[in-house]
């Protein structure tokens, strides 16, 4: 039985075709995509396509666009046996992130693609991605899929979505996952790495998709100079319930008494801050020099090898489940979804 895919446009310059009249790029209509990509024909798979009402550029993404892809993926959830997400590159990492912990219990493919050409372009990179994401989404083994969680496909390689970040804005290997390797790589063959795709669930459990998503974070990154009256601003913003320390190297920061006393009085007040590395690659290792020991003292949350988008999502995520304060700090510091080690 061939496998059914849906294809979810959001946005993007994936889902553009120049208009040769006038030069302008506009969004192709689903209903002649096959026109645009002829070669879809060839894949052993039915292809049905929706998309957002008003398709949007990803610098305008936001959590209420993330439930929106969640409730089409969990309203079409048995009708179809993988999902790919045409979505624009620039937010890609941080939606499908956040995707990844929104669809818990997820035993199907989820596959984020998008391009850095319009799908009508002469050199455009977005045929390839959107043919391989729809074959690796139609991969069964056994009668099963092959990938069960998030994942995004860009130039060849099949990343676990929660550790990729966007590193190009011109290349077409725009992403990158530094700290976990491709699931699946893309040649004359698909080579799948199974060894590093979640493992499959013996039983599959109902599919449970999480929609509160709480936006009360912020995101901070360290630089020499920073002074107390930045930190300060951030600290005190009106309702916000946690923070995202991008600090060096293993998890470093200032040792000044000003810096520390003011994250040690916003922790006593309830503010969750993690550390997570500024570093696009490696991990926190609170402890490991003097200069973060005394972060690892005032219970800063280990964000260990996790990437700043995971980390926002990941924090939207367990505020908006409301995580009791005290046990925020375990439940971060776990793997949830292959997010960390």
């Amino acid at each position: 039985m061939k496998s059914k895919i849906l294809l979810i446009y959001t946005g993007g310059t994936i889902g553009m075709v120049k208009d040769y009249d006038t030069g302008a790029l506009k969004a192709f209509n689903f209903e002649e995509l096959v026109n645009n990509i002829p070669e879809l024909n060839q894949l052993d798979c039915d292809i049905q396509g929706m998309s957002f009402d008003t398709p949007i550029d990803s610098s305008n993404m936001n959590p209420v666009y993330w439930r929106d892809i969640a409730q089409i993926i969990e309203d079409n959830y048995e009708a179809f046996d993988g999902f790919v997400v045409l979505h624009g590159s620039d937010t890609m990492s941080y939606s499908a992130s956040a995707l990844s912990f929104m669809l818990e219990n997820l035993g199907k493919p989820v596959i984020f693609t998008g391009s850095q050409l319009p799908i009508g372009d002469l050199r455009t990179d977005a045929k390839e991605n959107l043919i391989t994401s729809i074959q690796i989404a139609a991969l069964k083994k056994k009668g099963g899929p092959v990938v069960q969680e998030v994942g995004l496909y860009f130039e060849y390689k099949l990343y676990r979505a929660n550790r990729t970040t966007k590193i190009n804005a011109e290349h077409f290997e725009a992403f990158a996952s530094l700290n976990y390797p491709p699931l699946v790589e893309s040649g004359v063959h698909l080579k799948v790495h199974e060894t590093y795709l979640l493992k499959r669930q013996a039983k599959l459990k109902p599919l449970q998709v999480h929609k509160k998503m709480d936006n009360n974070v912020a995101l901070l990154k360290l630089f020499p100079g920073i002074n107390k009256e930045v930190l300060t601003s951030v600290l005190n913003i009106t309702n916000l319930k946690a923070l995202v320390l991008e600090t060096y190297g293993a998890g470093n920061a200032p040792m000044d008494e000003w810096f520390l006393d003011s994250l040690e009085n916003a922790i006593k007040n309830g503010l969750h801050i993690i550390n997570v590395t500024q570093c696009s690659g490696g991990a926190v290792a609170m402890g490991h020099y003097e200069t973060s020991e005394r972060l690892k003292e005032l219970q800063l949350i280990n964000g260990k090898d996790i990437t700043s988008e995971a980390a926002m999502a990941k924090v939207m995520y367990l505020l908006g489940t409301k995580v009791s304060g005290k046990l925020f700090k375990t439940i971060f510091e776990t793997s949830l979804r292959g997010e960390m080690v």
